[in-house]
């Protein structure tokens, strides 16, 4: 039988799957253009080329108001202090996401509040959304994660009836939709990243849709330095420089030309996955829901029961990455998080409130379960490749499964690795 690569085998994939960003003359021209201009920051805000991609962007996606910012981290940040939450104010967001989703509430001044998870969906749980609410809660932060969307006819319910801002993290959701409506413009604010590896990028940006003009000055005025973007001129914050520059947005203006196309060939390869993948024993392929009418392939996430595989989601992530297939295991939990360190931060928040950065007692089983045991996360370079790509994801599959049938002392050794 054939030897695993992280053995010492032959890769099952030897040619890499496409890189990204994709790229051409047209990048090479749109930053060429801005670099002549001599226009290159953010001020005034916004420039031609920002005000362009936020029409774009707005018109893609059937929002109200767009504000572009440096990256996707202060977008959240700023639609916290738009709204009015800041000291002392708690902030429920998922124990499962970037560690960007939990510090942007601490850098408003408000207290971040983890939940637990849903098991199909790897997104905020709106159980345990129910069960976090305080006297002191004041907004949620519900992330779409990977190719899946929360549920967000529940979220938006316990935030009516509770008076709480929503915040969609929305980074790995460009263009999804949900119910007839884009993510990103459910809530009260959509907050999208258009970091080096999103599927809309300028190496690093963000963009906030606001629902409300009002929150759309705010954030404006915020992220320009304090000075008013409503027409009186009368509404000033203390604000600071978060603005997108010319160079970035000018990327943008020819990514969001490709990016039809390219999402189009993410989704179709990722239903062609689904199918592939239904057919493994001990594979758990996440449902999709039917209100989930477009998926955004930023990642894709499956899961496995590692009783009936061989074997946890780490050892088998290792096992695909040495194959050849972009795989991992996905987030840790964010309280064992190493890039989430509120006791280093020097702002009052941990300090102040200790007992909420105490998580020795935190009892989040499903997060533990998809971290430590089940989830397994694909590059979208995958869903990029045809379906020869694909059928290799679900062959490097067969082929773990099938050494660890045949020896189930592998996965112990490979653990130990």
């Amino acid at each position: 039988m054939t030897k695993l690569a992280i053995l010492g085998g032959e890769p099952l994939r030897g040619d890499p799957y496409p890189s990204w960003p994709v790229h051409d003359e047209a990048d090479v021209e749109a930053v060429a253009a801005v670099v002549r201009s001599g226009n290159w920051g953010g001020y005034p805000y916004p420039g031609p080329e920002t005000k362009r991609f936020l029409d774009a962007f707005t018109a893609m996606n059937g929002g109200r108001y767009g504000v572009a910012m440096m990256n996707g981290t202060i977008t959240m940040e700023v639609a916290l202090r738009a709204a009015g939450i800041g000291w002392g104010d708690e902030v429920i967001v998922p124990a499962y996401t970037f560690q960007a989703t939990a510090a942007a509430p601490m850098m408003a001044g408000a207290i971040p509040v983890l939940a637990d998870i849903d098991r199909d969906t790897f997104c905020i749980s709106p159980s345990a959304v129910k069960a976090a609410i305080t006297e002191r809660t004041r907004a949620i932060i519900p992330v779409h994660v990977a190719s899946q969307m929360a549920d967000m006819d529940a979220i938006m319910a316990i935030a009516d009836a509770h008076n709480l801002i929503v915040i969609e993290d929305a980074a790995h959701a460009h263009g999804a939709v949900w119910d007839g409506m884009s993510a990103g413009t459910i809530g009260h604010f959509g907050s999208f990243s258009m970091q080096s590896t999103k599927s809309m990028t300028a190496g690093e940006g963000g963009i906030l849709l606001c629902q409300s003009q009002e929150h759309a000055w705010l954030a404006e005025s915020i992220i320009d330095c304090g000075r008013p973007h409503d027409p009186d001129e009368t509404i000033y914050t203390l604000g600071f420089n978060y603005r997108m520059t010319e160079l970035q947005a000018a990327l943008l203006n020819v990514g969001i030309q490709r990016f039809p196309a390219q999402f189009d060939q993410r989704e179709k390869s990722a239903d062609y996955l689904d199918e592939a993948l239904s057919e493994i024993e001990g594979l758990r392929v996440l449902p999709r829901d039917s209100r989930l009418h477009r998926r955004s392939v930023y990642s894709y996430t499956f899961a496995i029961d590692p009783e009936a595989f061989g074997a946890t989601n780490r050892v088998v992530a290792r096992a695909l990455f040495a194959e050849g297939i972009p795989c991992s295991s996905g987030y840790d939990p964010m309280y064992r998080y190493d890039l989430f360190q509120p006791g280093l931060s020097r702002l009052p928040v941990p300090s102040a409130f200790p007992e909420y950065f105490d998580y020795e007692g935190l009892d989040l089983p499903v997060v533990e379960r998809i971290s430590g045991r089940e989830g397994l996360w694909l590059e979208e370079s995958v869903f990029r490749a045809g379906e020869e790509g694909v059928n290799d994801v679900a062959a490097a599959l067969a082929k773990v499964q099938e050494a660890l049938e045949r020896d189930p002392s592998l996965a112990d050794a490979l653990a130990a690795q």
